[in-house]
């Protein structure tokens, strides 16, 4: 009887010594953190701060010399295309327009003269130099009307009054800034961009582009008009400038703040994974470590060479190497060896 205890107890202690090897061995495998990946669009959305610019600022001068008699114009009011901004005292110019169209007339009745006279006492030199002085007299004309003209300054298009820069009855000189005036015609809006979600940008068909402004839960499309084709010296930025037209009801001024959201729904023609689940070989290869299971909970990694580009968000784009479904180690994969038994990482309780 004895020996038959001995047998029994020997048997329960190869048991349960068996079993706690199996679960001790389950427990020196490796946890990984896993993801599967797949090629499913890939939707994002960036925000940025931008600037509101008028579509045109100009300092508009006047071209001649005088003093400003009339000034009707106040600076926040629109004008139309053609109004009267400013105008110089005209009487000068009235009379210097006067003045040579008199000479002007001098000058054609002494040609008229001349002529029929030519042959007898007046000589071809003396008639060349007199329809020399009258073709000067018509261009003396010419001046005085352009002078006149421009003693008026007006409107070029429908526009803002930004700023007066002088006062009435200021005696001006000709380029000198009278009045600067904004085209709201459209609205620009300026926005750096980083580089990279720049040139992806440019490959995507299906880009939606937005603006808010502040108070307002309301957005407007936009459009880009023009970009810098150089980036800014800090931070590696291109500005790009949007277009819109006005909303109405609401004025929206140069130099308010405006947010503009960027975004898109990506084609499915690569993989997204981050940039935690890259592991260089020693080569300097870019791969990542491949999840292989043998049954539910265990598995071995392998290391394959993938083919990436720059992906959004700091993301990368696996253009080859990768299957639609497979699993990969989402971080740590530089502290595996290719080939080594793993098991899923479930939490931290297991």
């Amino acid at each position: 009887m004895k020996f038959l205890g001995y047998v029994c107890a020997f048997a329960m202690a190869a048991t349960l010594g068996a079993g706690v090897s199996a679960q001790s061995a389950d427990q020196r495998l490796k946890p990984v953190k896993l993801m599967q990946v797949s090629e499913t669009p890939v939707a994002f959305q960036r925000q940025f701060f931008g600037q509101v610019k008028a579509r045109q600022s100009v300092d508009l001068a006047f071209q001649v010399d005088g003093q400003i008699v009339e000034f009707p114009v106040t600076e926040g009011n629109s004008i139309k295309q053609g109004e009267t901004i400013a105008r110089l005292d005209l009487e000068i110019f009235e009379l210097q327009l006067d003045q040579a169209r008199l000479q002007k007339e001098q000058a054609d009745r002494t040609v008229q003269r001349l002529e029929k006279l030519r042959g007898n006492t007046v000589s071809q030199v003396t008639l060349d130099d007199a329809e020399t002085q009258a073709g000067l007299a018509a261009i003396a004309v010419r001046n005085a009307e352009w002078s006149l003209k421009h003693a008026t300054l007006n409107a070029p298009f429908d526009a803002l009054v930004s700023s007066r820069n002088v006062e009435l009855f200021t005696t001006v000189s000709s380029g000198t800034p009278v009045v600067r005036i904004h085209d709201l015609s459209e609205l620009r809006i300026e926005v750096d961009v980083p580089e990279i979600l720049f040139q992806q940008g440019g490959k995507e068909d299906n880009v939606q582009i937005t603006a808010q402004f502040p108070g307002s839960n309301e957005t407007h499309p936009l459009q880009i008009r023009e970009f810098d084709a150089e980036t800014s010296n800090i931070g590696q930025t291109f500005r790009i400038t949007f277009g819109m037209t006005p909303p109405e009801g609401r004025t929206i001024l140069p130099g308010s703040s405006v947010t503009v959201s960027i975004s898109a729904i990506q084609p499915a023609t690569g993989i997204l994974i981050p940039a935690t689940a890259v592991v260089i070989n020693d080569a300097g290869d870019i791969g990542v470590m491949r999840f292989d299971p043998i049954g539910a909970a265990e598995g071995s990694v392998t290391w394959v060479p993938v083919a990436t580009e720059p992906g959004i968000g700091g993301t990368l784009r696996v253009t080859g190497g990768l299957s639609d479904g497979d699993e990969i180690v989402l971080t740590g994969g530089a502290g595996l060896d290719d080939g080594q038994a793993v098991r899923r990482f479930v939490g931290f309780g297991n």
